[in-house]
């Protein structure tokens, strides 16, 4: 078994992380997950939450909004849709991400009348979204649904 692997974190904007790793946290659309070196190969979605790598330099958190995670034996690549290193994480960066959530719930809701499954999951996005704020320890300000 191999001591590490290599673990990638890429958004639209900018590649974010590079390393290698001994562990990578996922917030799995299904639930939470942890890949280590020899992993089965799998693929996931992502759920807005905190990624969290371990590795030979320590513990590095990033806050991702949704995306891909494809594990392979020799590694992690994450494809996320919004990523920011937890540290840089403020206020103003979940208020936006909250707003966008809303949107998405609003426009839903009137898009999709009598259909519950757009709406559900715009409602769950939103749900995430309010979560995480309260995970990384900043105010959610709850919206009202």
């Amino acid at each position: 078994m191999a001591d590490t692997m290599q673990f990638d974190l890429v958004s639209p904007e900018r590649r974010l992380a590079s390393m290698q790793v001994t562990a990578v946290q996922i917030p799995g659309a299904d639930g939470d997950m942890t890949a280590m070196p020899d992993h089965a190969p799998t693929i996931t979605t992502l759920r807005p939450g905190v990624l969290r790598v371990e590795g030979p330099e320590g513990t590095a958190e990033y806050v991702v909004t949704g995306g891909f995670a494809e594990i392979s034996f020799d590694g992690v690549s994450v494809l996320a849709e919004r990523a920011v290193p937890k540290g840089d994480m403020t206020q103003e960066h979940l208020d936006e991400m909250i707003a966008e959530a809303k949107a998405m719930y609003t426009t839903a809701k009137e898009g999709f009348v009598n259909e519950p499954g757009p709406v559900d999951d715009a409602a769950k996005l939103l749900s995430d979204m309010v979560a995480m704020g309260d995970e990384i320890g900043l105010s959610s300000k709850q919206p009202s649904l």
